[in-house]
């Protein structure tokens, strides 16, 4: 790949205030095509931030259930053709051909209600339960952790315009975090970011700022996380994907208030006890 692209650039504009309008100048964050190809073919493309395309392409395939395990990856390779990203993701040997059937089933003539049906079922997919993790976050560990992810994202600060999402472990913090143009690519990227080092998605809890669509249950269950925190509100898909899959849904994080929607149970009063 050549040389990293920018995350912002500086545009002019006129800045109205109540005192009159004047030019000015303002960071605002770059955005651009991504294209995830398996088997040198395009597999899906995303509008993001050009940054951190390893993790993205790793998570990516995490999250939506494309790998079991970042081992079943020979290759990414990221490749900048100018208009966009188009990153090329080898699979080994077995997950190619379950990739590959996976592609036939959801392909073929246009008009067919069945590849509609299979691809709705596809979209609906089930998530993995999460009902077994025994982790417990008290109150102010979730409004702790909302706090700590504001102060690790510098492209938000720069610019006021990307989302954030963060990996809180009780005692040790925000030990990871991603920002993107978009809420559900810095989610694939904080997924890749933690299969990459290793970190076990059960041991914390994944924290957003943007609202919780049922993708985003369906990311965090993928990653392995029984929490989901956020700071906007959740739809009602979500809150019922979030139940099935035994998942703790927290969101409206503001200041010290916010609503627990599913499995209240892991919410302690005191200081919670962090259990793998």
């Amino acid at each position: 790949m050549s040389a990293p692209r920018k995350a912002t650039t500086q545009i002019s504009r006129l800045a109205h205030r109540a005192g009159g309008t004047a030019a000015a100048n303002r960071m605002v964050p770059e955005e651009t095509p991504v294209a995830f190809s398996f088997a040198g073919t395009t597999h899906a493309v995303m509008m993001a931030s050009p940054a951190d395309f390893e993790d993205f392409a790793l998570g990516f395939s995490l999250t939506e259930g494309i790998i079991a395990d970042g081992r079943e990856i020979e290759a990414i390779e990221v490749e900048d053709h100018g208009a966009g990203i188009d990153i090329q993701i080898r699979l080994k040997d077995q997950a190619n051909r379950r990739f590959e059937a996976r592609r036939r089933r959801l392909a073929g003539p246009v008009g067919c209600g069945l590849c509609g049906i299979e691809s709705i079922e596809e979209a609906m997919r089930s998530v993995e339960a999460v009902g077994s993790s025994k982790l417990t976050l008290a109150g102010s560990d979730i409004v702790r952790s909302v706090k700590l992810l504001s102060k690790v994202q510098p492209l938000h600060a720069e610019t006021g315009a990307v989302h954030a999402a963060g990996f809180y472990v009780p005692g040790k913090g925000i030990v990871m975090a991603r920002e993107d143009v978009g809420r559900h690519n810095a989610l694939d990227k904080l997924a890749g970011a933690l299969a990459k080092a290793g970190i076990d998605g059960t041991l914390g809890a994944v924290v957003v700022t943007s609202r919780v669509s049922v993708e985003m249950v369906q990311k965090t269950a993928a990653i392995g996380a029984a929490f989901v925190i956020a700071v906007s509100a959740p739809t009602a898909l979500a809150i019922r994907t979030a139940e099935d899959a035994g998942m703790t849904l927290v969101a409206l994080v503001r200041g010290d208030d916010f609503d627990i929607f599913t499995h209240p149970e892991r919410v302690v009063s005191g200081v919670a006890k962090h259990v793998a």
